[in-house]
């Protein structure tokens, strides 16, 4: 089955107005981010946090102030899918099983007339939880050099610039609009755990595994129609490449948007962040990488030329 067979779309004449559509939404989404933040999954964070299941349905306040009585104080209560699921979150951290169980007693004093049982216990002390934060940060990182030598040694070096930086786009996008709607819509209960890292760490290799397929294309291209510049070349890869990158991409998209509905609370934040980084990642493969290429090579052929950006040509004697 093929789409979009035989189209002749200049995806590059527009390339500077994504540049701005790219930069705004990253601006944006990063002034959210470090203003408003997100929430900081226990993971990173550290504390402890216990997952109850009540007999019947039970009012957030109730809880909290169960939790207040108790004294137990800063705790985080959010249902997970309905009322008798509730998550309560503290950065309290005791010896053993001391805040959790703290946090036990209280519930039975503080609702004696609906019981409950407890379905996960998670305890994360500071140095785990800073070691998982620094873990997470150098995996993006190497992810990041490990693609750029690969693509240097597979293509031209000016190949893997462009995908490390459309990769980079990627990245920086989707964690921004994570924030925007994370902050907009915080009934998502989206929060910065393992799982988001897990779903950054995927969209990098999902979204280089869809560059490298038009950059071959667009080097077998480059043999066929040698009197073509780089830029009708590019776009020549890019329709040709059109219908093999919407219907994988679209086919997961689909996937984790199933996933994202019926995945429960637990996989929210994974599959969510990966949701926007499909779309993203689309996007850049066709019109950010193949641009960032363009306007490299371009820059390279002008200096090579003795052009320098904003300055008249200089010829030598």
């Amino acid at each position: 089955m093929h789409f979009f067979q035989n189209t002749n779309i200049d995806f590059l004449g527009k390339r500077k107005l994504f540049y701005i559509v790219s930069l705004s939404v990253i601006v944006i989404g990063l002034a959210v981010f470090f203003a408003k933040g997100l929430v900081i999954g226990i993971d990173f964070a550290g504390g402890t946090e216990v997952l109850v299941r009540f007999q019947k349905d039970v009012p957030i306040e109730q809880i909290r102030t169960a939790m207040s009585t108790a004294k137990i104080d800063g705790a985080e209560i959010k249902t997970l899918g309905s009322e008798r699921d509730i998550l309560i979150r503290t950065p309290e951290q005791g010896e053993g099983t001391a805040v959790s169980d703290n946090i036990r007693q209280a519930l039975t004093t503080g609702i004696p007339d609906n019981t409950f049982e407890v379905l996960r216990i998670d305890k994360v002390g500071p140095k785990i939880g800073k070691e998982l934060t620094t873990s997470a940060i150098y995996a993006t990182i190497f992810s990041l050099i490990a693609i750029l030598i690969y693509l240097a040694f597979r293509f031209e070096f000016v190949y893997a610039v462009g995908s490390v930086l459309a990769l980079l786009h990627d990245v920086l996008v989707t964690l921004g609009l994570v924030a925007i709607f994370g902050y907009l819509f915080p009934d998502l209960h989206l929060e910065l755990n393992q799982g988001m890292v897990a779903a950054f760490l995927t969209l990098i290799g999902f979204s280089v595994n869809d560059t490298v397929v038009v950059f071959d294309r667009i080097r077998e291209n480059i043999k066929l129609y040698k009197s073509e510049d780089i830029y009708h070349v590019m776009n020549r890869s890019l329709n040709y490449t059109l219908s093999r990158t919407i219907i994988t991409n679209g086919t997961v998209f689909i996937t984790v948007l199933i996933l994202l509905i019926f995945g429960g609370e637990v996989n929210r934040s994974f599959a969510f962040t990966f949701l926007i980084g499909i779309i993203t990642g689309t996007y850049s493969s066709i019109y950010t990488a193949g641009a960032f290429v363009v306007d490299i090579k371009n820059f390279m052929d002008k200096n090579k030329k003795g052009i320098i950006p904003g300055k008249l040509s200089v010829k030598k004697a």
